[in-house]
């Protein structure tokens, strides 16, 4: 292993930073997957686009009798299917939400510890930048010194 020139004070290691996108992608189950899937399906415009085709066509066949009345007006079935619906949904919804936010808790904390280590990270630079500015005065020192006493001897 090849020797750092640095002192240890100047060297800084950590570990890899972590995607936090794919590390909750491995851990999820398949409730979890079920229920983003549901969320994503239920919150987009193509439900709500079919939906309201399906219950227009559930109401239009109802009330016109082109087909027989399997739901007669106030759709009393139609409403229970709706309700079924909703009472299925709803709670897949905010498992979803809820495991959400429990990712962007974990997302925040990552987001602090890459702040932590660009912090030690920088401050370790800003010391070696001073070490070196160190060196650097007392070789102009130096320099001056030199000078100085070549113009003094001739």
């Amino acid at each position: 292993m090849k020797q750092s020139p640095f002192p240890p004070h100047y060297r800084h290691e950590h570990g890899p930073i972590k995607n936090v996108n794919e590390v909750i992608k491995e851990r999820l189950t398949i409730g979890q997957k079920a229920a983003d899937w549901i969320a994503a399906k239920v919150g987009s415009w193509h439900f709500i686009i079919g939906q309201s085709l399906l219950l227009t066509l559930w109401a239009l066949l109802n009330v016109t009798a082109w087909v027989r009345h399997w739901d007669p007006y106030p759709f009393i079935l139609m409403n229970l299917v709706l309700s079924l619906q909703a009472a299925y949904t709803a709670p897949m919804i905010m498992m979803s939400q809820n495991r959400k936010a429990d990712h962007d808790r974990i997302e925040a904390h990552v987001d602090y510890e890459v702040n932590l280590k660009a912090e030690t990270e920088i401050q370790v630079i800003l010391e070696n930048l001073e070490a070196q500015n160190t060196v650097i005065a007392e070789i102009h020192k130096m320099l001056e010194e030199l000078r100085n006493k070549r113009a003094g001897e001739t």
